[in-house]
């Protein structure tokens, strides 16, 4: 009895913990350049990490019906930090390419590059 509610605790701390966490992300994608994707990354991985250890043998009929909810919210939180990661690189990724487009442009000085020379014949 006392290991199945310490077990339930746990079980109750954790997805708290990674709701938080997502939560914080979430909110944070597109509204603070400085958060800091790397820390959360390491919190996230370890709720993920914790939650797996903890649901080993245990099925969802298992969980209590708060559990239950917390699961469920936790999973549609997840599912919204993973649209707005994603959107999120893909933003970094345009930026880096516009980057490198004037970098590029900046370093042509009006001759052919090594390249463009390369590939004229000539006749």
């Amino acid at each position: 009895m006392i290991e199945q509610i310490s077990r339930d605790q746990r079980i109750n701390g954790v997805l708290s913990r990674l709701g938080a966490v997502i939560d914080t992300e979430n909110a944070a994608i597109g509204a603070n350049s400085k958060f800091d994707f790397t820390h959360s990354n390491v919190l996230k991985s370890r709720c993920l990490y914790d939650m797996t250890m903890l649901f080993r043998g245990v099925s969802i009929s298992d969980l209590n019906e708060e559990q239950q909810k917390l699961l469920k919210a936790v999973n549609e939180k997840l599912s919204l930090n993973s649209l707005k990661v994603r959107a999120h690189m893909e933003a970094v990724r345009g930026i880096a390419d516009l980057i490198k487009e004037t970098v590029a442009a900046s370093e042509a000085d009006g001759t052919y590059s090594a390249d463009q020379f390369r590939a004229t014949e000539l006749s």
